[in-house]
């Protein structure tokens, strides 16, 4: 029997939703739980989020670039300053984290928004770790004429020595239920080890 053309648009109707519906809930199933779910911004802190966190290295870095490059004796300088940047001691109860991001993210931030008045050095020890691996092995001549590896690592280039040194200390104070950071940031000169630049950022947090 022929079926009437309405009906035979309604069954393929129903026949594609079905099959929509069959292949959106495979897709579910197959997602994983969080999916959908708005990632938090970088900037905002989570509710089960304790100590430091990611709004904490932005907002410290960002006010500490913003301060140091509005510094009046840098911009006074007839020079760049030639900078290294050092490391970040950690003196919290959570000792073991390596806090150097903080000193990451500035170093970033300098790179980007420094130029004209801050030329970043590269540590002296990764410098070195980089000339080991990178630069080829000097050649010598032993008693019979024939030329080998010294095997001692190439001496690369003295380079351009830094002027000054950034480093940071994170210090905590603990209580009950909530954590005091005083997270601090410190410009050197090498030469005459007069602390040009420090600031600080501070935060307390749940425990």
């Amino acid at each position: 029997m022929k079926l009437p053309k309405f009906m035979t648009k309604l069954s393929v109707s129903a026949f594609v939703f079905t099959a929509g519906a069959l292949l959106v809930l495979g897709c579910e199933h197959d997602r994983p739980h969080e999916y959908g779910e708005r990632r938090p911004p970088i900037d905002e802190v989570t509710a089960d989020e304790t100590g430091l966190g990611s709004k904490d290295v932005v907002s410290a870095t960002d006010q500490m670039a913003q301060e140091l490059l509005g510094d009046r004796d840098l911009n006074a300088s007839r020079t760049q300053w030639l900078m290294v940047v050092d490391h970040i001691e950690n003196r919290t109860s959570g000792n073991h984290f390596d806090m150097d991001i903080f000193l990451e993210r500035l170093r970033v931030n300098l790179a980007k928004y420094g130029k004209g008045r801050v030329t970043l050095i590269e540590n002296r020890e990764k410098l070195h770790d980089l000339q080991t691996r990178e630069l080829e092995l000097p050649q010598e001549r032993d008693d019979y004429g024939q030329t080998g590896n010294s095997g001692r690592p190439a001496a690369g280039a003295r380079g351009i020595q830094p002027d000054y040194a950034l480093y940071g200390r994170v210090m905590e104070l603990p209580n009950r239920g909530t954590s005091y950071f005083l997270c601090e940031f410190t410009v050197t000169d090498l030469r005459t080890r007069q602390q040009v630049w420090t600031n600080a950022y501070e935060v307390k947090t749940a425990r």
